[in-house]
């Protein structure tokens, strides 16, 4: 026997689509890397999204309310060993010339963007494709310090990962709040 150890946001613990049936867990295995589930034909997509962890979700439902069925998400669930086999096999099931894009929500020098990209880049230059990124600027900080910056800035990268061509690199202008006596 062993234990099975979880770690995940609040936000997901009762998430409606963070389910599996109790099938998975009776049969089959680990997948390192989770293809995009959608009904869309993977000879019309244009774009795919590489991720991992909860921002998933809130792609999954950008997807759905931009009716983007030209995007494909993948989940990355294992960095390491990097799942090379795996992934390539992703890619192959795509248009060699969709854009790659690297969404995560953590500042662009605190999440996986420089480990994914030193991985990724190689498996790409044979198609002439850049692994583009998706996410909030660099910061000191690794998280915004209110909810309604972390809003914006979730909103942000989201149009961001949806927005064809090059990835534009927003800077957040930092406003001083009024003291309150």
């Amino acid at each position: 026997r062993k234990p099975l150890v979880i770690f995940t946001p609040k936000s997901l613990l009762r998430h409606p689509k963070a389910v599996s049936p109790s099938s998975d867990f009776t049969h089959g295995g680990f997948s390192p890397v989770l293809s995009d589930g959608s009904n869309s034909a993977p000879d019309r997509v244009s774009r795919i999204l590489l991720c991992s962890g909860k921002v998933y979700y809130d792609l999954i439902a950008a997807r759905d309310a931009r009716n983007a069925d030209t995007t494909a998400i993948v989940r990355l669930e294992q960095f390491y060993p990097w799942p090379a086999e795996d992934i390539e096999t992703m890619l192959f099931r795509y248009p060699s010339t969709a854009e790659v894009v690297w969404v995560q929500e953590e500042p662009r020098n605190q999440g996986a963007w420089f480990f994914v990209r030193d991985k990724l880049q190689p498996m790409l230059d044979s198609t002439r494709r850049a692994v583009l990124y998706a996410g909030r600027p660099e910061s000191a900080s690794p998280a915004a310090g209110s909810h309604k910056r972390h809003s914006q800035e979730v909103a942000a990268l989201i149009d961001d990962a949806f927005t064809t061509g090059t990835i534009r690199h927003r800077r957040y202008r930092v406003v001083a709040r009024e003291k309150t006596p």
